[in-house]
């Protein structure tokens, strides 16, 4: 018998059909990231910033859109190249971007996200454009960084008023010109900063780069620099804040990349960082080769006259890592909504809703303490207790929300099993930008002995702390007793630095804690309170206690796609 016709042999159209795709995920994209995230909506009310409602949601559905997310993978995928001669062997330390790069920074400077503080300064202006950060940070993080550092030069720009008046217009203008020409030329400017030195990274005070007056000396008066700068972000921004050497000690100076005159500033840019994430931002290594700058502020004392830029990047590296828990976690609870595995979808399975409502709790926490600070800023000219509660927890935040982001990263990658771990997903480009911000503007322990040093040189902000969390006392027994257990070891003078972190960590949770008590449902709140409180809780994700309604938390947190 022909055994093609005996019946045991397949029929020929079936050879080539192996399966069929079915119990996967799909893409999020096309949703708005604003309206699709309940407690930022409620955050931006509750901090002062509802006028900003509408055009957040427009952003958000720019944010959320299909291309835009595209976009933010293609300026990952092609890095920035740096071409130090043009083909005639003239100087031009030129780096060029994939245009996706050039599409992030244009949107963000035409939200106004590198200066709507300084040009419309009303209440809430800061939660309106933190909010909108945390928006498009989660499509692409990168560029993010020259528009953080466009934002925070303005004060310490206006330590320098002839300075401010010549430069503060470009630099605030909603104007992105990406060109290689002089500021005469452009329409619009941006910042960059380039502090840190091989020799001292972090210890500035060790720096080694030295300013000669060109004329006379002071304030406002032009230099030249000559050192070596070991990493400067962004270096196709128009000018730099920076530090060098005087003879009355280390001063801030505003360098351009091109000289008045037209000719290019011998700002020399040597390579290109290699780095393991935030791909689509240029972070360079730059000699300065007798560099024309101009004074910023007193002469000697250029920590104190750039701190308050430095602050500001802080603040954004809040805000930003809290964006990339948001957009973490979104990709799980996207993922676990779609996939199933015996018999029940994930987001449905107990041991999972245990890891996702963990993480949920961690991304509502760090976004609400990013906004509340941003409150802080619109407020602090007006109130002492605003002003001491910048002083200090931007520095608790900073170190507190950037540590957290790594893990938080992971285990939504975990979540997402083998699939989040492929190149062609967003999960790795998220856990390669998890580390950056807790390294960047000030490592975890630079943080914590900048809270030891604020506590030291003005206790009033311990006050400012407690004060801040009278608001819910009684409200929940665990919060009260971290309250109180943190008076205790706050009055302990003994090994201060060696318990920093411990302090630190205990201060931010509080806070945390205690601003869910006051904006958040019960149930975020509570559980919140139970799991991160309670000294016998773990810092694994997914060791909720019994009674918390993981459920609710995560009805919560998740995007529905439009």
């Amino acid at each position: 018998m022909n055994a093609m016709n005996d019946g045991t042999a397949p029929h020929t159209h079936y050879l080539a059909q192996t399966h069929e795709v079915i119990n996967v995920s799909c893409e999020l994209a096309g949703y708005n990231a604003y309206t699709q995230d309940q407690a930022l909506r409620e955050a931006v009310q509750r901090e002062g910033a509802a006028w900003a409602d509408a055009d957040l949601q427009r952003f958000g559905q720019y944010c959320g859109a299909a291309d835009t997310l595209e976009q933010g993978a293609l300026a990952n995928k092609f890095a920035p190249e740096l071409e130090t001669h043009d083909r005639f062997g003239h100087r031009i330390d030129l780096v060029k971007f994939h245009p996706a790069y050039h599409q992030f920074m244009r949107a963000a400077i035409e939200q106004g996200l590198h200066a709507s503080p300084w040009t419309d300064p009303r209440a809430g202006a800061h939660v309106a454009r933190a909010a909108g950060n945390y928006l498009h940070t989660q499509a692409e993080a990168g560029h993010g960084c020259p528009v953080t550092m466009t934002f925070a030069a303005i004060p310490t720009l206006r330590l320098q008023p002839d300075l401010a008046a010549q430069w503060e217009p470009k630099i605030t203008a909603r104007a992105y010109d990406p060109r290689n020409v002089p500021m005469a030329d452009k329409q619009g400017l941006t910042i960059g900063m380039a502090m840190t030195e091989k020799q001292g990274g972090s210890d500035v005070r060790a720096n080694t780069t030295h300013a000669y007056p060109v004329g006379q000396a002071g304030p406002g008066q032009t230099y030249e620099l000559v050192g070596h700068k070991y990493f400067v972000s962004a270096p196709m921004c128009d000018a730099f804040l920076t530090l060098a050497q005087t003879p009355k000690g280390l001063s801030c100076f505003l360098l351009p990349r091109w000289r008045p005159d037209g000719t290019k500033n011998p700002l020399q840019v040597i390579r290109l960082k290699k780095k393991m994430g935030n791909v689509s931002n240029a972070s360079s290594e730059t000699e300065l080769r007798g560099a024309l700058a101009w004074m910023v502020g007193e002469e000697g004392r250029g920590v104190a006259n750039i701190i308050e830029m430095v602050a500001m990047t802080r603040f954004d590296c809040m805000v930003g890592s809290s964006s990339g828990m948001r957009m973490a976690l979104s990709q799980a609870l996207h993922h676990c909504a779609h996939r199933s595995a015996f018999g029940k979808l994930l987001s449905e399975q107990p041991l999972m809703q245990n890891v996702l409502a963990d993480l949920a709790l961690e991304s509502e926490a760090a976004m609400a303490l990013s906004m509340r600070m941003a409150r802080a800023l619109d407020e602090r000219g007006a109130s002492r207790h605003e002003e001491l509660l910048t002083r200090l927890m931007t520095a608790v935040g900073k170190y507190w929300i950037c540590k957290r982001t790594p893990q938080h990263a992971y285990e939504a990658m975990e979540c997402i099993g083998g699939s989040g771990v492929m190149e062609d997903s967003m999960m790795p480009r998220l856990f390669r930008e998890s580390p950056v911000n807790a390294i960047w503007e000030g490592s975890g322990n630079v943080q914590c002995l900048d809270v030891l040093r604020a506590m030291g040189r003005h206790p009033e902000v311990v006050q400012a702390f407690f004060d801040e969390l009278r608001a819910t006392q009684g409200q929940n027994r665990h919060l009260d007793a971290q309250v109180s257990a943190l008076a205790q070891e706050l009055k302990d003078p003994q090994e201060q630095q060696y318990r920093a972190r411990h302090v630190v960590e205990r201060m931010a949770l509080a806070m945390q804690a205690s601003l869910l008590l006051r904006g958040a449902p019960a149930f975020v709140a509570d559980a919140f309170c139970a799991s991160r409180l309670d000294q016998q809780g773990s810092f694994h994700y997914g060791t909720l206690p019994r009674g918390v309604d993981a459920a609710a938390i995560i009805a919560r947190a998740t995007p529905l796609l439009d």
